[in-house]
C-alpha cells in the first residue's frame, strides 16, 4: 500500500509547504520549512483517513486524552536539502490559533530511511524525524526516529520535533493531527 501511494505521489506536482505562526494563514518560509505538499486522489485520501479514524480510540487511550476529530492529512515529499526546523504542532498555549487545539500529532512514513543510498526504491538518507527533550542531559536530549514504510508515529502535539535535511533520495510521509 505504501508503494502504491508513493507511486501516485511521485507523479504529482507539489506546492511549497506552509509555516503557521501568529496568524491563521500560513506562509512559505524556506529557512524554517522546505518540503512539497501534494494532493493525491480522493480515494487515497479516504484510505488514509479511514486508517486514522480506525486507530483514533487506541491513540486516545494511549495518551489518556479525549479525541473527537482529526485534521485533513498532509501528503509530503521532502527532496534533497528539504527539512523542517525544530517546532511544536500545538497545545502549547502560546498562540490563539486553531492549531492550538491539536492534542496528538501523527506521522505515517511511506519510504524507508537508510544510512547510505542503495539501489532500492522508496529509500532516502537524512530526513530523520528527531525529538528533543530539553529536560534531560544534553547527551540524551535528542531521539532519532528512523522511518520504515507503513510505520505510524503518534506523539503529543507540544513535543519538540524536527525533520533533518534529506541528503539523498526522496522522503514521503503523511502527517495529521487529532483534536
Amino acid at each position: 500500500m505504501c508503494e502504491q501511494i508513493v507511486n501516485e505521489m511521485s507523479a504529482l506536482e507539489g506546492r511549497s509547504s506552509l509555516v503557521y505562526g501568529r496568524s491563521e494563514s500560513g506562509v512559505v518560509h524556506e529557512t524554517t520549512r522546505r518540503s512539497l505538499r501534494l494532493t493525491p486522489s480522493a480515494e487515497t485520501v479516504d484510505l488514509v483517513v479511514g486508517r486514522l479514524l480506525a486507530c483514533m480510540d487506541q491513540v486516545a487511550e494511549h495518551f489518556a486524552v479525549k479525541l473527537s476529530e482529526y485534521e485533513d492529512p498532509q501528503f509530503l515529499r521532502y527532496q534533497k536539502g528539504d527539512f523542517f526546523v525544530a517546532h511544536q504542532d500545538g497545545n502549547t498555549g502560546m498562540l490563539r490559533l486553531d492549531t492550538e487545539r491539536r492534542l496528538v500529532s501523527t506521522v505515517i512514513f511511506l519510504s524507508r530511511e537508510v544510512e547510505s543510498l542503495v539501489e532500492e526504491r522508496n529509500v532516502f538518507c537524512g530526513g530523520s524525524l528527531v525529538f528533543t527533550n530539553q529536560r534531560v542531559a544534553p547527551e540524551h536530549a535528542k531521539f532519532h526516529m528512523h522511518a520504515e514504510p507503513g510505520m505510524l508515529i503518534a506523539f503529543r502535539a507540544e513535543t519538540t520535533h524536527e525533520v533533518t535535511p534529506v541528503t539523498q533520495g526522496e522522503r514521503y510521509s503523511i502527517v495529521s493531527w487529532y483534536r
